[in-house]
């Protein structure tokens, strides 16, 4: 077949297949639906999506619901263009419907693969997964896609009895990719509903995400391998031959993970405790597999490894109670009377609002004649330290001193006084 053959192939093609009145009377009925779709679209997609935003805490499940509500359009051009295609399969010939039975694969493809990426949160990982989905299926709905893998298959290498090809490798990592993806949306799901339960304790609840997800994880991992065609038993020579050097190298890692199961389990810390490990005080925010998140009263979120509360001393100020007894030291002068100071610290402690007046009395007690000062020792109760010690010791001494005042009670400094014995002259320079 020469050039003027072939020009007049491709002359014939484009005659009878692009230029003609039915390819015209197609992109017409494409335009109207869009048009329609559009109209359609900006009457019921914000009504629908004011609906499903009344579904509250669980952002996952809302994520899934309103992808789909905001891309309507796309799902109302698909109705159309089915319809449009039913009527034409039973009045033209199949070669006088191909433009709008092509469109329809196409935006009934693109709907599934924008909504399915959008529910990604990373942007640029969504935009490039829809990228490449809907351009496979761009190359199926016009019947390139045969060639192509074709060319993608014989890109390959032979390793001993494994012949790996570039299709194998994108297949096993699109499968992986998509099944882990899933796996983790579920996980986040059901570890939304496990912390909604009110039968189960802080630390059970975190346990019980924790193996759901790391579960589904690991079984989406085994799918993509077995259904790429990848033997499992294959990577048993693998794990063998570098698992020694993997474990030397994620010791820490390892026992951090232990460490985390461990935590959770024996229940010695949970979320919302409040804790002192070190030179950190402050309230545990989550508790991860490698790490658990403490927010100190400043504001500062230390990320301490879970080992060090395992080989650590740590302080759970409410480990078994959230009440937390405080002792505030003062002294008065000798002067006062002791008995009216123990009243008036008592009196004055019980209204800082902070105080558990319900849960125990404050106290007072004289614990010993000073240099300058009769010394007292004033305990009470909090039930809230996550917010914070120093504070309401502050608020208690600012209440003592103003009652003090008030009670004419005063509060010694330290001073000396000299006392002479014998007279001293003291004469006037001339």
């Amino acid at each position: 077949m020469n050039i003027r053959q072939m020009t007049d192939i491709a002359e014939q093609w484009l005659t009878t297949f692009i230029l003609n009145e039915w390819t015209f009377f197609q992109l017409a009925i494409i335009i109207a639906g869009y048009g329609f779709a559009s109209l359609l679209a900006s009457r019921t997609e914000p009504a629908m999506e004011a609906k499903a935003r009344q579904i509250k805490g669980n952002p996952d499940l809302l994520r899934v619901i309103i992808a789909p509500m905001r891309r309507m359009m796309w799902l109302f051009l698909v109705g159309w263009l089915w319809l449009a295609n039913v009527v034409l399969s039973k009045s033209t010939w199949p070669s006088q419907r191909w433009l709008v039975s092509t469109a329809l694969t196409l935006a009934a493809a693109w709907f599934v693969i924008s909504v399915l990426t959008k529910i990604i949160r990373n942007p640029t990982l969504s935009r490039a997964v829809a990228i490449a989905s809907w351009s496979y299926i761009a190359l199926y709905a016009v019947g390139l896609d045969g060639p192509v893998l074709s060319a993608l298959d014989g890109l390959a290498i032979n390793l001993g009895a494994v012949r790996l090809s570039l299709l194998l490798v994108l297949k096993a990592l699109a499968l992986a990719i998509a099944l882990i993806w899933i796996a983790v949306l579920i996980g986040n799901m059901l570890s939304h509903w496990v912390q909604q339960s009110a039968d189960l304790s802080p630390s059970i609840k975190v346990l019980i995400s924790k193996f759901i997800k790391i579960s589904l994880i690991i079984f989406a991992g085994a799918i993509a391998l077995s259904a790429t065609g990848v033997d499992l038993t294959a990577l048993t020579i693998f794990s063998g031959a570098v698992g020694v050097g993997i474990g030397f190298g994620l010791q820490k890692v390892v026992s951090n993970f232990i460490s985390g199961i461990i935590i959770l389990i024996d229940k010695s810390i949970k979320p919302g405790d409040t804790i002192t490990l070190g030179d950190t005080f402050g309230s545990i925010r989550d508790l991860r597999s490698r790490f658990v998140s403490v927010i100190t009263r400043d504001g500062k979120e230390y990320l301490i490894p879970n080992e060090d509360f395992i080989s650590q001393q740590v302080v759970n100020w409410s480990f078994s109670s959230d009440y937390v007894r405080i002792d505030v030291d003062f002294g008065t002068s000798y002067d006062s009377d002791p008995h009216q100071v123990v009243r008036i610290a008592i009196a004055t402690a019980s209204t800082v609002p902070r105080v558990a007046n319900q849960y125990k009395a404050p106290v007072c007690w004289l614990t010993g004649f000073g240099a300058s000062s009769l010394d007292f020792r004033l305990r009470f109760w909090i039930s809230d330290p996550a917010n914070g010690l120093t504070n309401v010791r502050g608020q208690v001494l600012m209440a003592l001193w103003d009652a003090f005042k008030k009670a004419g009670v005063s509060i010694p400094f330290p001073h000396h006084e000299i006392i002479m014995k014998s007279p001293i002259e003291i004469k006037q320079p001339e």
